[in-house]
């Protein structure tokens, strides 16, 4: 299964309809350009388009749009506490574009020591990849490679300013909760995503 959002609601693309929330539409069937139309400028909460061949529609998929990479992390501190930013009014996970030439691993790590000025990051293993589409010179996929990280340096986090980052804060469970009220549906698959493992 694959989960792509648009403006928060999910396109999702998948070889079963069961428990199907969403309208379902045959993948061969869609228009892109209809779907991503529908997505944004009606009550639609959401799209499941079944797959015969899940791989091969997922190429297709991609055909349509421009790839941009970023990659992130979910960082945990001594007392399993979750390192948030406060960025455009929303609590986040820091992340950001790999920069050509660039691994995936060091675009993570570089990201969070950028964006929130912490110190002594460890991966220690891949989380999920999310997908959201946005509309900047065109439309394009966010992909982000997301990574499960520790630090022990609690010392002085900075948020990066000049990137709309206004706090960063590691957050206990209660605290969690409450920042999952005001975060994006990506964040919240990533956070669930940690949990289950």
């Amino acid at each position: 299964m694959y989960k792509v959002f648009v403006n928060e609601k999910p396109i999702i693309i998948t070889s079963s309809n069961k428990d199907a929330i969403f309208p379902v539409f045959s993948f061969k069937s869609i228009v892109f350009n209809e779907i991503i139309n529908k997505l944004e400028n009606t009550e639609t909460k959401g799209i499941i388009l079944i797959s015969d061949d899940l791989e091969s529609d997922w190429k297709s998929f991609l055909t349509n749009l421009k790839m941009i990479p970023a990659a992130g992390g979910l960082v945990l501190n001594p007392k399993n506490e979750i390192l948030f930013i406060y960025r455009n009014g929303v609590w986040d996970l820091p992340k950001g574009w790999i920069e050509k030439g660039e691994s995936i691993e060091n675009a993570a790590i570089r990201e969070v020591e950028e964006e929130c000025g912490i110190s002594n990051l460890k991966i220690i293993n891949s989380l999920i990849t999310t997908y959201h589409i946005y509309f900047h010179k065109g439309i394009k996929l966010k992909q982000t490679y997301w990574f499960l990280m520790t630090s022990d340096d609690c010392q002085g986090l900075t948020p990066q300013l000049e990137e709309g980052i206004t706090q960063v804060s590691f957050k206990n469970n209660t605290e969690t909760k409450e920042a999952l009220k005001n975060t994006y549906q990506n964040i919240k698959l990533v956070i669930d995503t940690y949990k289950e493992s």
